[in-house]
């Protein structure tokens, strides 16, 4: 099967979709041909397998993707979709008027409303439905999107969870020793972890809260704030950023934060494994489509975040995570503290998310694409 896959991000563009397109490919090569198309920031490092060429996703690009998938000859195209990858344009929801001949399938990687197109109003729904149901078939990455997809009666949709962007090995007992000293933390200090850009669904204010409440409390707490501040995609989190290193002056946090920077997977994989916990206090609750959660999962991390806004039966609190509810500091400080006096619950929950981890293998995931395109007709 030849596969063209459109990805309005692409790695070294720093952002999760991009990420997970590049993973995606790579296990979709293992028995198929896989192109991809993205935009022209991207600087690709698989040669002729991507194709940097989209400046601006506008209704022309889609004629350009017409030709580049008639050139390409591929048996089915992969709209890896969020909005701010594509620059908030709303062109890509046209696609498939454009590209008639070609099986598509659109893989919805968030659909939270608020979040597409803020200004759009009723047109916001409707773009997004006329996108879903359009397209051959759908993919949903989360339970959320799941119930909205559904509701849109869509024909064909897949249910297939995101897998960790982060596949470099976990270091050693000795070397979490090394990674810790790095950040200047002794082995009896509590060292807490966030991975992950910083906008305002991930619950920073309640972190940094609950961490000046445990310092106060005279806890050794360390605070690692892992990976770039913001991404490629969403120009909004640099204003937010700068509330949060005020709220941060305020709260007299300076002296116990270390900030790594963007940093490569095995420094990543490093830094989950060398913490106590990994703190992820999202506003709107832990989802499968939270790559940094499925990044401490991957890791067999012991993770405090906040109950999902769905049922989510996988996820067992108190078993492979720890769940407070969302915007609450003083739940969040109560569940670090009792971990950091319980050593054995957060082996518990390491345990716990080491096992849960075989749920999201990337082998799989790369089968139920494969499954679906060939459910809707595709040969190859």
């Amino acid at each position: 099967m030849r596969i063209g896959i459109i990805a309005g991000e692409y790695p070294p563009m720093q952002g999760g979709v991009g990420a997970y397109t590049q993973v995606l490919a790579e296990f979709l090569r293992q028995h198929h041909e896989v192109v991809i198309l993205t935009s022209a920031d991207a600087i690709p490092s698989e040669g002729n397998h991507v194709d940097a060429h989209i400046k601006r996703w506008n209704m022309r690009s889609l004629f350009t993707i017409r030709r580049w998938a008639k050139a390409n000859q591929v048996d089915v195209l992969n709209i890896q979709f969020q909005t701010a990858a594509f620059n908030m344009s709303p062109a890509i929801h046209f696609l498939p008027h454009i590209v008639r001949h070609t099986p598509m399938v659109t893989t919805f990687h968030d659909l939270r409303y608020p979040y597409l197109f803020p200004k759009a109003g009723r047109l916001r729904a409707h773009i997004v439905k006329h996108l879903a149901r359009s397209s051959n078939g759908v993919i949903v990455t989360n339970h959320e999107d799941r119930e909205r997809v559904e509701r849109m009666n869509v024909r064909h949709i897949c249910f297939a969870p995101i897998g960790s962007n982060m596949l470099a090995t976990a270091p050693s007992a000795d070397e979490r020793i090394a990674w810790r000293e790095k950040i200047g933390a002794a082995n009896d200090d509590f060292v807490l972890a966030h991975f992950g850009f910083i906008n305002r669904s991930k619950g920073l204010e309640d972190l940094l809260r609950a961490t000046a409440t445990l310092r106060e409390q005279n806890l050794p707490v360390k605070l690692l704030m892992i990976g770039g501040r913001t991404g490629a995609s969403d120009a909004t989190n640099v204003a937010y950023n700068q509330e949060i290193d005020a709220l941060i002056e305020q709260l007299r946090l300076e002296d116990c934060i270390h900030w790594t920077g963007f940093v490569d997977d095995s420094a990543v994989a490093a830094y989950l494994t060398a913490s106590d916990v990994v703190v992820l206090p999202y506003r709107d609750g832990a989802s499968f489509r939270r790559g940094s959660l499925m990044a401490a999962i991957h890791y067999g991390c012991a993770i405090v975040t906040t109950t999902p806004s769905v049922d989510i039966p996988e996820f067992l609190d108190g078993e492979n995570m720890q769940l407070v509810p969302s915007t609450n500091p003083e739940a969040l400080t109560n569940a670090l503290y009792k971990l950091y006096q319980h050593p054995e619950q957060r082996n518990q929950l390491r345990a716990g998310a080491a096992l849960l981890a075989k749920h999201f293998e990337w082998h799989n995931i790369a089968t139920q694409y494969v499954d679906f395109f060939r459910q809707l007709g595709v040969a190859g």
